[in-house]
């Protein structure tokens, strides 16, 4: 909210604002308000997905990871000393998207200490939350302790969260190589991440640290910094230029010596874009088996009931994922259709995730036209089943899989009951052994 202010008319002002351009001052006002909207935090709707372009963005390196509730940690950066920084907790909205490497992918797929780009948003509902509600304001706060303002926002809830190389690809951006310092096959590089095209914009130049565990790609190949100094490409130690050479980069966090405290690592550097598509295609893959064994998630939109149990069910499946996964809902395809809860977790999971689902045929498959927000595919699906289950009503999340993928079962911890327990939906110790 603006607040309300006060102000009297003297003859001076009065006359100087009927010299004023009415039309320029209103567009001015209304631009100010519009800023003081969009910078205001954001709640997403249940059964809705938000715009991404009202989501708060921050970059951090990932600490902790809960795949099984599609949730973690990351250590935000800030403009204090970045070691000092509290692991700050976050969930993925059940639309999520999780992207590594270029391709779709699920949290467990991401190395602890990875560097992450976050879109956020505030948790839909504070009454049901995977991961703790802060207070609305909580990014403006300044953590003290050397640590600064925005380590710990209240937007914990995630709409995309994805690696260096996928943000860069994602906003047309590369990183441009200046220098390095090399000694002992580790050192130094002086580099800018800027537009990939010369479309101009402001370059984020770093530094950033490298040793002999970093990879490199090239092609086809797997390189090692010990490989392009045997070939005569980087020196054996000292400075060298590299006038501006356009890769793209993965990159972590390391304690780093010399009292730096906010200085990222390179993990990878792609030199070329047939490595970066390989690594692509090798994520992609191991995505598309991920989601086949544990079903497309969707958004129920309507659901039509008619006697003794039927139902024509109307849903948006998910988005972010391979093109060959919405290929496989063709119209008269048979599916099965779980309960889900919004982690994406299988309710009803104890026989399997297809013991208690509604079965039944695609009756139409339609795409949306244009442009679809982020974690919407724009593909809707409408089926009918001769026996409708609690878990399938409007808003709700819910698993679908069309027959031809394989029939598995999912892990205890992916799971839930009949969804009535709060301790079986977030497990505790209960659910390990007794040694």
């Amino acid at each position: 909210m603006i607040p309300p202010f006060h102000y009297s008319i003297t003859p001076e002002l009065h006359h100087s604002m009927t010299r004023m351009n009415w039309p320029v001052v209103l567009c001015l006002v209304l631009s100010v308000f519009i800023t003081a909207a969009a910078d205001e935090p954001f709640r997403p709707e249940a059964g809705k997905f938000p715009p991404l372009e009202k989501a708060h963005s921050y970059r951090g390196e990932l600490v902790f990871v809960d795949h099984a509730n599609r949730r973690g940690s990351i250590r935000v950066q800030a403009s204090g000393m970045f070691f000092r920084n509290d692991p700050h907790p976050f969930a993925m909205l059940p639309y999520g998207i999780v992207r590594y490497q270029g391709a779709p992918a699920d949290l467990r797929d991401i190395p602890l200490g990875t560097v992450m780009h976050v879109r956020a948003f505030l948790p839909p509902n504070p009454k049901i939350f995977a991961v703790p509600v802060l207070p609305v304001n909580s990014k403006d706060i300044d953590a003290n302790h050397n640590r600064g303002a925005g380590i710990a926002p209240a937007e914990n809830h995630v709409l995309l969260l994805e690696d260096e190389p996928s943000h860069c690809q994602r906003e047309g951006l590369a990183w441009k190589l200046k220098e390095l310092d090399l000694k002992n096959n580790e050192g130094m590089i002086i580099a800018s991440c800027e537009a990939k095209a010369g479309a101009g914009g402001k370059a984020r130049e770093e530094k950033l640290t490298f040793d002999a565990g970093t990879r490199i790609w090239r092609g086809r190949e797997r390189l090692a910094i010990a490989d392009l100094i045997a070939e005569g490409i980087w020196p054996a130690s000292g400075k060298k230029a590299l006038d501006g050479q356009a890769v793209l980069l993965g990159i972590t966090w390391k304690p780093t010596p010399d009292g730096i405290f906010t200085r990222f690592h390179i993990s990878d550097i792609w030199m070329d874009d047939v490595a970066m598509r390989r690594a692509a295609q090798a994520q992609t893959e191991i995505h598309k088996a991920f989601i086949r064994s544990r079903w497309m998630p969707a958004y129920v939109d309507a659901v039509e009931y008619g006697k003794f149990g039927r139902a024509t069910v109307t849903a948006t499946l998910f988005g972010g994922m391979d093109a060959s996964l919405y290929a496989d809902f063709q119209k008269d395809t048979p599916v099965l259709v779980n309960g889900s809860e919004n982690t994406l977790k299988h309710a009803g999971g104890a026989y399997g995730p297809a013991h208690m689902a509604s079965k039944g045929p695609i009756l139409e498959v339609t795409k949306s036209p244009g442009d679809v927000p982020p974690g919407s595919s724009g593909v809707q699906v409408r089926f009918e089943t001769d026996l409708v289950i609690e878990g399938i009503r409007p808003t709700r999340v819910v698993r679908i899989r069309p027959t031809s993928w394989p029939q598995v079962q999912v892990p205890r911890e992916e799971y839930m009951g009949d969804g009535s327990n709060p301790e079986d939906r977030f497990p505790t110790p209960a659910i390990f052994p007794k040694y």
